[in-house]
């Protein structure tokens, strides 16, 4: 690589890590530059997932003031999701690629779907409980087990995402501000890529020096991406996850 490549491989893991802890979606930013970069898909995409580790780890800091008294919550979901993800690996070396690869695009944008839709959905859900229960959803149930789960299982497969769904699911079965929601999104697409990288490094090529570079750049972006999404606006952080959840399920069939 030449001193400009490397250059713009950090600022890749920068942008790729400010997009994992706000609104999910780090596959718009540094798998695509690799590919530019004459990268090989296979040893780009495996090399990206060990890279982004870092900026999960710094995410999960930056968040910490959302994540303080959710201690079981958070270690339920990213327990969940690490777990599964093993399940998701197996399917990778078990099933063609083009099986899953297929739905992708739908499954994301479905997941977009449901952040947009979220609120209505949730003020429905509210009506429909008996009178007089006003208790707020903040712990694991069920139905948020059985959606982490899922999530993890395409994180280990795929990954390119797992965080718009994450934040749908999330959204969808616990009442939690958006920048709660984030932070265990967060935590869950983590635990995914911890799984990931402990498997890819016995039967993926990797590039060390790619990843090195990303990760670099990953470590201050993931902490930059919690701050950001922090700040967001509900509404704005919302309609950058639906966005830029198309613009990936785009990517997928172009």
């Amino acid at each position: 690589m030449t001193p400009l490549d490397q250059v713009i491989t950090v600022l890749a893991g920068l942008g790729a890590g400010i997009a994992t802890s706000s609104i999910g979606v780090a596959s718009l930013v540094s798998f695509p530059i690799l590919l530019a970069l004459g990268i090989p898909p296979v040893t780009a995409n495996s090399s990206n997932t060990v890279a982004l580790v870092p900026a999960g780890l710094t995410g999960a800091l930056g968040y910490r003031r959302e994540l303080l008294g959710r201690l079981p919550l958070a270690a339920a979901v990213m327990g969940l999701s690490g777990v599964a993800a093993v399940a998701g690996a197996l399917l990778l070396l078990r099933l063609p690629a083009d099986v899953f690869a297929t739905l992708v695009p739908w499954l994301i944008l479905f997941a977009c779907l449901l952040v947009a839709v979220q609120p209505r959905i949730s003020a429905w859900l509210k009506s429909r409980r008996p009178e007089g229960s006003d208790d707020a959803r903040t712990s694991m149930t069920p139905s948020l087990a059985a959606g982490t789960a899922a999530c993890g299982v395409y994180g280990g497969y795929f990954g390119a995402g797992q965080g718009v769904m994450m934040i749908a699911v999330l959204s969808l079965a616990l009442d939690l501000p958006l920048a709660v929601v984030s932070a265990l999104r967060t935590l869950a697409v983590l635990a995914s890529n911890i799984v990931a990288t402990v498997i890819f490094v016995f039967i993926a090529p990797l590039d060390w020096h790619i990843v090195a570079l990303l990760a670099s750049g990953s470590i201050v972006g993931g902490y930059l991406g919690a701050l950001i999404g922090r700040k967001l606006p509900t509404s704005v952080f919302r309609a950058l996850i639906v966005v830029a959840g198309v613009a990936v399920a785009i990517g997928y069939w172009l």
